[in-house]
Formats: structure tokens, sequence, C-alpha cells
């Protein structure tokens, strides 16, 4: 190593770097040539002076990988949120489409008819029922002002990034439950004394009434029919031969009770689970969640609840190319005025949603243990 170094002192005293006299001390930063050249986020930085950097120009650009992280914060945090559209069927909608999506289905032919030697029978007409979903547009951003972003302890573009995950996710999550708020598959939870069943409600206003003197829970004798009406309909099942519902907690904490309730963690079979999933109970898996509508309209002594159960395919939810949920970070140089006083973080996400087969979905409208103290959970957002 010596023998190293004294070859290259000589090297420096040729080229009149340093002088034969001195002895200087080998400095292995003389030969680092990180200098100017450190790469950071936005600009190239001198690696010992803070005050010399020089900005990217062209496609010397780092802030892509910025927009993934971020972007991946979004994700993480709304994916928790989309209960619903996990249900619908994906129908993808390629960039300079459009916005709105034709879907054609087959309508179902009746019974083969029986055939009489030598007769042609009569032939079946083919009918084609058509549906067309639009896409529409949400978004929200937050401002954060220079000091902020420098001076704050905590990360607050990371902290903002979550935080519109959390109210994007919520949020489409919200507007695919009210579009399938139009579903006419309608059941009522019949009226119970504690033992005897005494009536069974026939509309919300019948159901109100029975919830002044009776339980009108969703009880597994309810979940039972809603499964039969299922199947009567021949809706296709989902993976392990099941239906699906999304329930609210409230409602949850009635069923969970019953002795033939299979909690997910308990499943005997290994299979797929639905975000949010907690249990099953007669052919019908459960997935919790607190966006299942509840109903109560100003003037209303109690609050009623929505139970959505779902056959496969029996909505669909848009994937517009382009369109998906994404953050947009707009840095205080490009957006902050004369002075780059802030910078914005924000999302944005297209979406599109629509009932494709009535028969295979039945809402069951109960009461519940908690009836008497819900609220409404905004069952009007985003309905035209």
């Amino acid at each position: 190593m010596k023998k190293i170094i004294r070859i290259i002192q000589a090297v420096l005293i040729t080229l009149g770097l340093i002088h034969a006299q001195a002895e200087p001390a080998m400095d292995l930063q003389w030969f680092a040539d990180a200098g100017t050249l450190v790469n950071a986020t936005g600009r190239y930085q001198n690696a010992y002076n803070a005050s010399d950097y020089t900005a990217f120009s062209g496609t010397d650009d780092l802030s892509p990988t910025m927009k993934i992280f971020y972007d991946t914060r979004l994700l993480d945090n709304s994916r928790p949120k989309l209960i619903y559209a996990q249900l619908g069927r994906k129908e993808s909608l390629p960039a300079n489409h459009g916005r709105t999506l034709e879907l054609r289905r087959m309508n179902t032919l009746s019974k083969c008819t029986k055939l009489t030697e030598g007769v042609i029978p009569t032939g079946k007409k083919l009918g084609m029922t058509s549906v067309t979903i639009q896409l529409t547009q949400w978004g929200d951003y937050v401002a954060i002002t220079d000091l902020l972003e420098l001076h704050a302890i905590d990360n607050i573009l990371a902290g903002a990034t979550e935080e519109l995950g959390a109210a994007a996710g919520l949020s489409n999550d919200i507007l695919v439950r009210n579009v399938l708020l139009s579903g006419t598959n309608i059941l009522f939870a019949d009226a119970y004394n504690g033992s005897t069943y005494v009536s069974t409600p026939t509309s919300k206003a019948t159901l109100l009434t029975a919830l002044g003197s009776y339980k009108c829970n969703l009880t597994p004798d309810m979940i039972a029919k809603a499964v039969t009406n299922l199947k009567t309909n021949l809706a296709p099942t989902f993976e392990g031969n099941t239906y699906v519902a999304v329930v609210h907690p409230h409602v949850a904490y009635d069923i969970r009770k019953h002795p033939d309730w299979i909690d997910a963690h308990k499943y005997s079979a290994t299979r797929e689970i639905f975000e949010g999933e907690i249990g099953e109970l007669h052919g019908c898996r459960f997935i919790e969640s607190t966006n299942a509508p509840v109903i109560k309209a100003v003037g209303d002594s109690y609050a009623t609840y929505k139970t959505m159960f779902f056959g496969k395919d029996a909505f669909a939810v848009l994937d517009p190319e382009g369109g998906g949920m994404e953050s947009i970070y707009m840095s205080k140089e490009k957006i902050g005025g004369p002075l780059k006083q802030f910078s914005t973080m924000g999302t944005k996400f297209e979406m599109g949603a629509k009932i494709m087969y009535q028969e295979r979905m039945v809402t069951v409208w109960s009461g519940g243990s908690y009836s008497a103290t819900d609220t409404d959970n905004d069952t009007t957002y985003g309905v035209a």
C-alpha cells in the first residue's frame, strides 16, 4: 500500500500538483468524483457544498421515482376501501374510445320443446339487451406551503398522499354502492317478537312500523331466503360455490352470534379471501363494511339497513385505460407562483358501474340492534 501511495505521490509531483518537499497525508477524496454529480431528487447536488447544485434538464430527471412512491402510498391506502368494486365484473375501456361503454348480453332462452317425430319445431327468437356505462371523473387536492413542507417534522407529502388515497378509495366505493342501490330484487326482514314470527313487511314504511314493536333483524333464516332467491334465479356463484354479501358491522353484530357462523380464519378450504371478508353462513360469504347502506330519512324513528347479496357478475365496473386512480404532485417550482410559496398533492380517478343482471343480486332491508341510534351514511352521494 505504501508503494502505491509513493507512486501516486510521484505522479502528483510530476504534474505540479504538490511540491516534492511536501509530505501530504493522503486524502482519498482527491480521487472521488462525487463533487457536483450526486444524484438527488430533482437536481444534481455538490456533496461538499449545500448551496452548489444544478437542476436536472431534459430527460435527466429522477422525479418519476417520487411519483412511483406516492402512487404506491395512494393505492395502498385506497385498496382496503374498495369493497363493492371487487365483486363486480371488470370491463376495460381503451383510451381514445370515448367515455361511454356499451355492453350487450343475450337474453335467456326458455326451455326446449318436446319434438314430434318428423315435425320441424318452431324456432326460438334470439334477443339482446344493451347496457351502457358512463364514466365520471372525481378528484381532490391539498395545497402545502413551502414553510410547512420544509420545516415540518413529519413527512407532510407522504401523510397527505395517505389521506388522499383513503378519501379516494372511500369515495369510489360509495359511488359504486350507490349505483347498486337501484337494485329491484328486494326482500324485507320478517318481524318477530323474540320467539315467534309476527309478520313480513312489504315496504320500508311497514318495516319502520314493525320496528316500533318488534325486531326485524337480518336473521339466519332471512339469509337463507336471500340465498334461495339467488339460487332460484340461477345466479352463478363465486369461488367456493357461494354467494357474497356486503354487511354493515351493526348488522354483522347480530348474525355472528349464530352457532353455524364460520369465521373467515376458520375456513377449511384454501381459497381467495375478499377484502374485508369476515365469515360464512348458509352458503353466503360476508364482507363487512361501514359503507353498507344505512337509511334514515328525516322523520324516521329508526335506521334501516340494506344488505346486498350478489351472484357472480351481477354488476360491472369500468376499468378505463389511463383513467385509474393516480397521485398528482405539483412542486412549488411548477405551481407555487413567483415566490414558489406552495406545492400541491392531489388525486383523481374515473369510475363507472352498472347493474347487469337484476336477478343476480338481492337486497334485504332489515333493522338491527343499533337501529335506534344509527344515522344515514350518505346514500345520495353521486346520485344524479
